[in-house]
């Protein structure tokens, strides 16, 4: 089957995809969260339900319990932001890392291809990752507005049906 009859055959068969945004950051607070608000309202307009949200501290504890609580929680899906840099406080890549049964690297190579026809050199900078714990898939976004649009927009929205459907099929 190609690729094309895959997109269509999920399309018809995956709606309505529960999922979970989490927010990572030191200095967010669910009122000042612009990236969590953009995938939020991009989930929900493109049909999706997001059943799950919340905004922790980068602490790696926290952010494991909260992934492996809204896995449990039957999310499908779980988008991240925040945490991917490498400053000294970024943790959420080796937290989430260690999670992952599966790794999907195309999607931080491509998220940084993309990055760096928008931003240049710094796009090097970005852990941007993905994979999948369970059945549950999980993406890593950048806490920046300009990445989470990225990222949501141009990888994760166009195939966000025919990911889920590999995953239950």
């Amino acid at each position: 089957m190609s690729h094309q009859e895959h997109r269509r055959l999920a399309a018809t068969q995956t709606t309505a995809i529960p999922c979970a945004v989490l927010t990572i950051s030191d200095s967010r607070s669910e009122a000042t969260d612009e990236s969590g608000q953009y995938i939020r309202t991009a989930l929900t307009q493109a049909g999706h339900n997001v059943v799950q949200y919340a905004v922790v501290r980068d602490e790696p504890a926290q952010i494991v319990e909260m992934v492996r609580r809204f896995a449990a929680e039957g999310c499908k899906v779980i988008i991240t932001n925040g945490g991917t840099g490498i400053s000294r406080r970024d943790s959420t890549f080796e937290a989430i890392d260690a999670l992952l049964e599966k790794r999907l690297p195309g999607f931080g190579e491509i998220f940084r291809m993309l990055s760096f026809a928008e931003i240049g050199p710094a796009a090097m900078l970005s852990r941007a990752t993905a994979g999948i714990i369970g059945g549950t898939l999980i993406f890593c976004l950048p806490g920046s507005p300009n990445a989470v649009r990225l990222g949501i927009d141009r990888l994760i929205l166009p195939e966000l049906a025919h990911l889920v459907w590999e995953t239950v099929r």
